[in-house]
């Protein structure tokens, strides 16, 4: 027998082994419900803290969030572009 069915796509433990916690879906959603209710709460605790800014614009609520987010995305798509240029075809070595 495989390490997943094809039951919607989850994992079974194998035979004799009793499933953990995060094999159940419903205790993963509750997982996933639970960042998001930090990031609001993180998010909504940026409003009400006085920052020591050195820049104006550094002061603006969220702006910490939103600069760590756009540079995750021109980490990424920076690689996609550098994949292009520095990609070799698959016999390369041969």
């Amino acid at each position: 027998m495989s390490a997943h069915d094809h039951t919607g796509g989850h994992a079974t433990p194998p035979q004799g082994e009793k499933p953990g916690w995060l094999d159940k879906p419903g205790n993963l959603n509750k997982l996933v419900y639970a960042f998001y209710g930090l990031c609001v709460l993180l998010a909504g605790a940026d409003l009400f803290y006085h920052r020591h800014a050195i820049l104006s614009f550094e002061a603006w609520p969220g702006f910490y969030a939103w600069y760590g987010f756009l540079g995750c995305v021109g980490l990424v798509l920076g690689a996609k572009g550098l994949r292009k240029i520095l990609m070799r075809d698959e016999d390369y070595y041969d």
